[in-house]
């Protein structure tokens, strides 16, 4: 059992954010995003977002670096145009990669999980500005029983001085009642849930329905879209549908068999439900705990043409032979200005990581 092993200093990846955010400012106040580009600019950029919708202030909010305001998505699709980068489908992709000298470097957005927000705040923005776009959608959460844990835990926390969270037989009591402490419980919960084996995140679901107020697919019918409302999307000729696995597991602890089964299951669900290819595929978490070389081969042996990491990286010419794991760059909600979107748009901030290859 863990009980009270949470501190009030500064959670890690908040720590994460502000050596990005001081990356971000240096690069501007230097000009390293111009003087930089040539050498450390790639082919094209694949661009990440979830929820887009206006700001909503809270003072717990560890989820909060998957939201951005529709003025920062027109504002990313202005000063992304203005870097020279031309809007491309997913599905032009790999061709674009196998010719790397073809004019202007590219950029795709994509959008994870197929949130209501996202038909309601970004379809509109993007319809006017012409932009083509990919939603990566759960067959599970358009169907209204997927969950959408990493939410139930938010809010759980929120609302109590102390959570008690099963995962299997470990145990974890943790203080929440300062937000100090509300970020640290949260960060090690969330971190304990993605180690966990696939049943003993059944028994932290148990767990979280147990600290709800509702059923907890109210929450998931009330974020996400239903397949009417995908249906509706696809029939715009900017947008593409493709799959994000069946119930958004971290693929890297399930067996090869469910593994496979939980993308190949989700392309069949929606190309059912479309009555269209679905040919793309995004993983669940897409880091490098979650994803590897193992998910890569199942994601062709499932169907797919390409699918994408949440590995931040420029795509490079070399991608054209791995498109299986193609990386992303996630639009940060916590860093919503264009200082930082010119820096990831020139590609200075992987050169000097060390991770440009993704």
């Amino acid at each position: 059992m863990v009980e009270g092993k949470v501190h009030g200093d500064t959670p890690p990846r908040d720590w994460r954010h502000k050596v990005f955010a001081a990356g971000f400012s240096a690069i501007a106040a230097t000009g390293a995003d111009r003087w930089l580009a040539p050498i450390a600019q790639g082919a094209g950029v694949i661009l990440t977002l979830h929820h887009v919708r206006p700001e909503q202030p809270r003072a717990f909010s560890p989820n909060r670096f998957l939201e951005v305001t529709p003025e920062f998505l027109e504002a990313t699709i202005a000063t992304t145009r203005r870097a020279g980068f031309e809007f491309i489908a997913m599905e032009d992709v790999c061709e674009r990669l196998n010719c790397p000298s073809r004019g202007k470097p590219f950029a795709v957005m994509t959008f994870d999980d197929g949130y209501r927000d996202n038909l309601e705040h970004a379809w509109p923005i993007l319809r006017r500005k012409g932009v083509p776009w990919t939603v990566y959608v759960v067959p599970d959460f358009l169907n209204g029983t997927g969950r959408l844990w990493w939410i139930e835990l938010e809010r759980a926390i929120a609302q109590r001085e102390q959570i008690a969270l099963r995962l299997g037989r470990e145990q974890l009591h943790l203080p929440t009642g300062t937000i100090a402490h509300k970020q640290a419980a949260y960060r090690l919960a969330e971190r304990r849930w993605r180690e966990a084996s696939p049943e003993d995140q059944r028994v932290g679901l148990a767990s979280l329905a147990e600290m709800s107020d509702h059923a907890p697919q109210e929450l998931t019918r009330s974020l996400c879209a239903d397949w009417d409302e995908i249906a509706e999307l696809a029939r715009d000729p900017l947008v593409t549908i493709g799959a994000h696995t069946m119930s958004h597991p971290v693929l890297s602890r399930l067996r090869d068999e469910d593994a496979l089964a939980e993308m190949r299951a989700s392309r069949i669900a929606i190309e059912d439900r479309l009555h269209r290819p679905v040919t793309h595929l995004a993983y669940p978490h897409g880091d490098k705990v979650a994803v590897g070389e193992r998910e890569h081969r199942l994601a062709s042996a499932a169907g797919f043409a390409t699918a994408v990491t949440t590995r931040p990286a420029h795509l490079q010419p070399w991608h054209a032979n791995a498109p299986h794991a193609l990386p992303r760059i996630s639009m940060n909600g916590l860093h919503q200005n264009t200082s930082a979107l010119r820096a990831i748009l020139s590609g200075a901030p992987f050169l000097a990581s060390g991770i440009r290859r993704g």
